[in-house]
């Protein structure tokens, strides 16, 4: 079973003010289980990557191409077994099936005819195992009583205590097969249903990227008398980042924050948990490929993957728990250290914009579902969120309502945020909100108690507050002067203790190693 290690996450519940530290070996258990169904979406059937069946402890499924390490989980006694709105998806059918072709994703539209076939089969044969199971009651109450009127040495020549006990023995044999036939109908089920994505809001584009809808766009362009830099040209001037020369150390798309860089992170971090607790209230590219993921070493560590993501460990905290319905919604925030191969992609290859470990402040929302609509006003309030915090950093961006391809499987909606950056030319990709309605909730028994004591599936919503690499880019670009030097924004001043960035007055280490540019 895979597991998924988080750093030392601060998490704060802005509906209480409180502030806690989770340590990430309490967090094993449920994390593990949170990393297959949050915007992460760890479903991986093997250490190396996905193969063509689906592992059922040791036998294979070969109805899918990942392995469900959820329903394992489940068979270890961890949780319950997800609950999936499977009546929806019999009686909607045809909607569903429209929306997978407009994803575009892992399952295809000819899936769902075998996923609902399964699952009527597999009710089919409960409701028989119901009926018997009920039937043994009632014979097993005969034997009794007529064991109870009668003499052992009379009991035996009765009819009616004969046809009872071969009619007993026949339940028995019966109810055997049947609970085979169950336990595989079961697998292949929960095999198939589980990679079904979350239902698409009918306002979503359908397309790939390009055909994402621009909201709203904040802000203006800045306006140089001079070429702008890259950030990493910046950051190399002033001595701030350091990324050249590290294969030694850490590999490729490793980097060094220095001195005001460092700052700067730790400025940002801060400036963005203090906002939002103000605020009382207060991911990953879609389809998370096996090349995002860090497995550990397998000899040692078995199925252990670093998280990618602070929402994995946020939904592992809420995981099996009920929230009181007087204490929705729910906003927690979480800063954590989030780990990317990024292997996948020749793009980017020099800079802090795809980077293998960075630090992200997360939020993460749970809402009721009593009108439906609770979970699209949070992610509302997320949104709002976002944009107050790249509006006081006096950053030049736009909101983009995602296209259908875009969706990761948990999403029913998804909004990013792209800064411009000067030195790259376009916009890039800052922060994302989601709204999962009941997709995690389900899988995690993720609930919400009423007045009345019954418990209900709860809404989760997360969104990116500051993705810190990020964000760095589009302040060294947005803020450089024609000096070389960077004007550090108002807001994280007293942060950071300075308004310039200046270039360095010492003389920065010099290379002697024997890697030596050649001259020409």
């Amino acid at each position: 079973m895979r597991r998924v290690f988080t750093s030392v996450a601060d998490v704060k519940q802005f509906t209480k003010f409180t502030l806690s530290t989770v340590i990430p070996s309490s967090m094993a258990s449920s994390a593990r289980v949170a990393s297959r169904v949050c915007s992460f979406y760890l479903l991986l059937s093997s250490r190396h990557g996905v193969s063509s069946g689906c592992r059922w402890s040791g036998r294979s499924c070969s109805s899918a191409s990942v392995k469900s390490s959820l329903y394992e989980h489940v068979l270890d006694g961890y949780s319950h077994k997800p609950e999936l709105d499977m009546k929806r998806v019999c009686e909607e059918a045809e909607a569903l099936t429209a929306e997978l072709e407009d994803r575009r994703g892992d399952l295809r539209p000819a899936d769902v005819p075998l996923i609902i076939s399964v699952w009527k089969n597999l009710q089919k044969v409960q409701e028989e195992i119901s009926h018997l199971e009920g039937r043994k009651q009632v014979v097993s109450s005969t034997v009794r009583e007529l064991v109870g009127k009668h003499d052992k040495s009379t009991l035996s020549s009765l009819e009616e205590y004969g046809h009872a006990r071969e009619e007993g023995r026949a339940i028995r044999e019966k109810l055997n097969q049947l609970y085979l036939q169950e336990k595989e109908l079961e697998k292949e089920h929960y095999c198939r249903a589980l990679r079904l994505p979350n239902r698409t809001h009918p306002s979503v584009p359908i397309g790939d990227e390009s055909q994402a809808r621009v909201v709203e766009v904040v802000g203006e362009k800045r306006e140089f008398d001079f070429k702008p830099k890259g950030h990493l040209q910046i950051g190399e001037s002033l001595d701030i980042i350091r990324q050249r020369r590290l294969s030694h150390v850490s590999g490729h798309r490793s980097y060094y924050l220095r001195g005001a860089g460092a700052q700067l992170q730790f400025a940002l971090q801060n400036f963005a948990m203090d906002l939002l607790q103000k605020r009382e209230g207060c991911g990953m590219q879609p389809h998370a490929q096996k090349s995002q993921v860090y497995s550990l070493n397998p000899k040692r560590s078995p199925d252990l993957n670093l998280a990618g993501t602070g929402e994995v460990g946020v939904a592992g905290y809420f995981m099996d728990h009920a929230v009181n319905f007087k204490d929705l919604p729910v906003r927690t925030v979480c800063s954590s250290t989030c780990y990317r191969a990024e292997t996948d992609t020749g793009r980017e290859t020099w800079g802090l914009y795809r980077v293998h470990h960075f630090t992200k402040i997360e939020m993460f929302g749970v809402s009721a579902n009593e009108t439906g609509e609770e979970s699209s006003q949070l992610l509302d309030q997320f949104v709002t969120l976002q944009k107050e915090i790249f509006s006081s950093l006096q950053l030049h961006y736009r909101v983009l309502d995602m296209p259908t391809q875009e969706l990761g499987p948990p999403a029913y909606r998804k909004f990013d945020i792209e800064a411009w950056m000067p030195g790259r030319g376009s916009f890039g990709e800052i922060s994302s909100a989601s709204n999962c309605t009941d997709y995690q909730s389900r899988r995690l028994d993720i609930r919400y108690e009423g007045e009345d004591g019954k418990l209900q599936y709860a809404h989760t919503v997360n969104a990116t507050a500051c993705a810190i690499p990020r964000t760095i880019i589009a302040i060294l670009e947005t803020y450089q002067t024609k000096k070389g030097t960077v004007q550090v924004p108002e807001v994280l001043q007293q942060y950071i203790g300075m308004e310039v960035i200046e270039k360095p007055k010492y003389t920065p280490i010099k290379y002697i190693g024997p890697n030596q540019p050649k001259r020409k």
